[in-house]
């Protein structure tokens, strides 16, 4: 099945980019309600916070939704002796938003399973994976409960191993993007292709219907896209900057404030390799040179920024955002998803 509308059960074949951490109940209706595919990033979320999420998102539409979350890759830390060293080691982070230094917690993340279970019970129509390639057990119990599963590709090699687990579609996602590189079959550094080179490559590569991300954000990059062959776009930071997302006013002000080439990729504030702009922040951890690994940096900055954010002090929270940041210029998701589908072509 090639058609996404077909494949996904919507008439627009556009697709909420799931912001890990940033996604909210209100945008991820909004893009499902005017026909397309909203999603929700479940990054960090426990079982019962997954639930709720479902919920929620249930009583917001009655339209299919995605839902998102990231694959272990091997490499993440447990809480550690480290954590106070590194920890300590952004006392200033800390001190400038009020808070004090966060002792070691029990966990930094809950377990695949524990997300997993919570999943199956929601029941969303899309479940699409990060960092990796989803096992037999989770494709299979995800094609018997009705729920596409899709993954994500920054290669060509990625792709075709995704597609040779079973996914039924894949985003490839180029270097352009906002936030997370979520590479996993060479280091995120080695994996930097663009939209334009990736997507036709695996177009050509793939059996399984392909979406492009990074980098578009209007009707001349959905345009660009179907014509290299892909059948659906996936977009975020130009939904990122409405009103309908929960990224702060700076965060928003700043995604229409930061050229393309100002975007920086850095491992700053997650430990991963992630676009967005090089504030305060960012400068300062890059300089110490003192960055904690996976995921310990991304929980232990994870508190300032969740201050800062209250705070909307833009300047110490992750402005994550792609380099096509300079064509967000709509203020409502309504406004952004018509014109997305002016791109689309029309069937002939």
């Amino acid at each position: 099945m090639s058609d996404l509308r077909a494949l996904f059960g919507i008439e627009h074949p556009i697709i909420l980019g799931p912001f890990g951490g940033l996604s909210s109940t209100a945008l991820t209706a909004a893009v499902s309600a005017a026909g397309g595919l909203g999603s929700f990033g479940l990054y960090g979320y426990d079982g019962d916070r997954i639930r709720a999420t479902g919920a929620a998102l249930r009583a917001a539409t009655d339209r299919p939704f995605a839902v998102n979350i990231w694959l272990p890759t091997g490499d993440e830390v447990e809480p550690n002796p480290q954590h106070a060293v590194f920890a300590q080691a952004l006392h200033p982070f800390y001190e400038a938003v009020g808070i004090d230094v966060p002792a070691r917690p029990e966990r930094y993340l809950p377990a695949l399973e524990e997300q997993l279970d919570a999943i199956w019970e929601i029941r969303p129509a899309v479940l699409s994976t990060v960092f990796g390639v989803p096992s037999a057990e989770v494709v299979q119990e995800a094609q018997r409960r009705g729920i596409r599963i899709v993954g994500t590709a920054t290669t060509v090699a990625e792709a075709v191993a995704l597609a040779d687990a079973g996914v039924e579609a894949v985003v490839a996602t180029g270097a352009e993007a906002a936030g997370h590189r979520v590479s996993f079959l060479r280091p995120a550094e080695d994996s930097l292709v663009g939209t334009f080179a990736l997507v036709p490559q695996v177009v050509d590569a793939v059996d399984v219907p392909v979406i492009a991300a990074g980098g578009i954000a209007d009707r001349r990059g959905v345009a660009a896209a179907f014509s290299l062959g892909a059948t659906g776009v996936q977009v975020g930071t130009a939904f990122l900057a409405t009103a309908e997302s929960v990224a702060t006013p700076a965060h928003r002000a700043a995604i229409r404030a930061t050229a393309a080439e100002e975007t920086v990729l850095t491992r700053a504030m997650s430990g991963r390799l992630a676009r967005g702009a090089r504030n305060r922040a960012v400068r300062a951890i890059e300089a110490s040179g003192t960055i904690a690994p996976f995921p310990m940096q991304n929980w232990l900055t994870g508190r300032f920024r969740a201050a800062a954010g209250e705070q909307n002090l833009g300047e110490l929270q992750s402005l994550w955002m792609g380099q096509a940041a300079p064509l967000a210029r709509h203020d409502s998701a309504a406004e952004v998803f018509a014109e997305l589908t002016a791109g689309v072509p029309r069937p002939s």
